[in-house]
């Protein structure tokens, strides 16, 4: 239950963002990207100029904007895996479910953005947030096989190695 309160409020963020008209929205990444800049800084020694710090800021807004697209969707992968694993039986069918889903609202997000204004549709978001989702879900799976690989006794282990030697 507590995956799909979660999903839902993903969903709202995502919708949220998207309504952000491009002068909101641009603003609101050029903050971000320079609280960063001023973070590697104060990391680094804090010896940064004032005009170093902006072409940083300005550099990085772009890919940090990307990487958001890809770490909201990969969230989304992964609520996904732990929402409908319960019900769907792990394998390629479930795998396949997500992965469209994903890509179905990744596209209709960027469908939403064509009305909103200095806003504009992106194939290559929708792949980038198509891709994000599929992460997320194949740290999932990784994650499975590690947990089973690790609850797996000494025994079965043996049991398992003699059976794929015969």
């Amino acid at each position: 239950m507590s995956a799909a309160i979660l999903l839902l409020a993903l969903y709202l963020l995502i919708f949220g963002f998207s309504a952000q008209d491009g002068e909101s929205s641009g603003s609101f990444s050029q903050m971000i990207s320079e609280k960063c800049v001023e973070l590697l800084n104060s990391l680094s020694g804090g010896n940064w100029t004032e005009g170093f710090m902006r072409e940083m800021a300005e550099y990085f807004e772009h890919p940090l904007r990307k990487l958001a697209h890809f770490s909201e969707y990969a969230c989304m992968g992964i609520l996904l895996y732990i929402l409908w694993s319960q019900w769907i039986r792990k394998g390629r069918k479930l795998y396949l479910l997500i992965v469209l889903w994903v890509f179905c609202s990744a596209g209709l997000d960027e469908l939403h953005q064509l009305f909103v204004p200095g806003r504009w549709c992106s194939f290559w978001d929708v792949l980038l947030d198509t891709c994000g989702g599929a992460f997320g879900m194949l740290l999932c799976i990784a994650a499975g096989k590690l947990t089973a690989r690790r609850r797996r006794t000494p025994q079965q282990d043996r049991q398992g190695q003699q059976g794929e030697e015969d």
